[in-house]
């Protein structure tokens, strides 16, 4: 089967700077897709690159089969079949919301417009507000009348950049649900660029993970979460802590915590130092394990309690507790790993400096 999307080692450069470097990957009909990374790491570029707003240095985009970027071909943004929604939404002020989602579908005659109109704001909950202005309109109202805009002409990629940045907590959540139910529905396959984890979990199926213009690791949400591939992906998605740890043998790495089982780091031999990444949810509070740890701190998050335990050689690692179970600040909490995948890097510093010594 041929992707929808093929990107074949992109890159982008702004005058003496690369923005985005051997870039590559590919999405299927109806894959739901986000590229993930702090500012500046490129991810924007990219998508502005798919969408022909940003020339490629090198490599080569396909949409469809069809290519649309390389060095000698640049297929202009409206002729690539592409919806795009952006971070302050775009929307024509002077337009009625009616308008503004008409306005990319105008080669239509009127009556199949007006139809598609009132088909795509249904879609999105908004056909009672086809009338109003946008400055009449919340700001998810407005989100979801961009969204509206770009799904009408029915195109082959959607692509949305930071879309729910500007919204509250709740009602970007909210949103994120409601976006990823419609373009499930339409069977639209989808980019989204975030900076936001949460975004990219709750919407996306693969999650690109960008760093100095590249990318770093792309994978399904799932992976990238619970097997990165570097010290870089574990420290941008999720929380956690790293323990020292000593390999004892191809499937075991011997910490503070004990001894842990589960894959070591290539080439890394008997006595080899490593990190071993901890998340909150692997460590689990038992009243009745001898391992304990004393509370430091603890944030209230509703439903649970983040607890912040300093371990006996002054290492803090983190706890997701149900909040139910409300502990004393300087308490010993008794807890149990469970590692389901254990993430171990190499200890470079500790291994420079035992051959600085050797």
């Amino acid at each position: 089967m041929t992707p929808l999307l093929e990107i074949k080692n992109v890159r982008c450069d702004y005058q003496d700077t690369t923005a985005v470097v051997d870039a590559s990957f590919s999405l299927n009909q109806g894959a739901r897709a986000c590229l993930l990374g702090p500012s500046g790491c490129g991810k924007t570029t990219l998508l502005r690159a798919i969408a022909g707003f940003v020339p490629v240095s090198s490599g080569e985009i396909y949409i469809d089969g069809q290519l649309v970027s390389s060095p000698d071909v640049m297929v202009a943004p409206e002729h690539r079949q592409l919806g795009m929604v952006f971070q302050d939404h775009a929307l024509f002020p002077h337009m009625t919301v009616g308008d503004n989602v008409a306005a990319g579908i105008s080669s239509l005659a009127n009556k199949a417009r007006r139809a598609l109109v009132m088909t795509t704001l249904d879609r999105v909950g908004l056909a009672g507000k086809i009338h109003h202005y946008p400055h009449e309109l919340s700001g998810g109202q407005q989100q979801r009348v961009a969204l509206a805009r770009a799904l009408a002409p029915r195109p082959k990629l959607l692509l949305m950049d930071e879309p729910f940045s500007s919204l509250d907590v709740e009602l970007r959540e909210r949103l994120s649900l409601q976006v990823r139910e419609l373009v499930e529905n339409t069977g639209t396959t989808c980019i989204m660029v975030t900076h936001d984890q949460k975004d990219a979990f709750s919407f996306g199926q693969e999650l690109g993970v960008m760093g100095e213009g590249k990318i770093v690791q792309w994978d399904s949400t799932y992976e990238v979460y619970h097997e990165p591939n570097s010290m870089f992906v574990a420290d941008f998605i999720g929380q956690g802590v790293y323990l020292d740890g000593k390999v004892i043998d191809d499937h075991t790495v011997k910490t503070e915590l004990g001894e842990l089982k589960g894959k070591v780091p290539l080439g890394c031999r008997s006595g080899c130092p490593v990190k071993v990444l901890v998340r909150p949810d692997d460590v689990v509070h038992d009243d009745e394990s001898t391992l304990t740890a004393r509370i430091v701190s603890r944030e209230f998050h509703g439903s649970n309690y983040m607890y912040t335990l300093e371990l006996e050689s002054g290492t803090k690692i983190l706890s997701m507790v149900h909040s139910h179970h409300r502990h004393a600040m300087g308490e010993q909490l008794g807890i149990e790993l469970e590692l389901d995948h254990l993430v171990v890097f190499k200890d470079l510093d500790a291994q420079a400096r035992m051959q600085a010594q050797a």
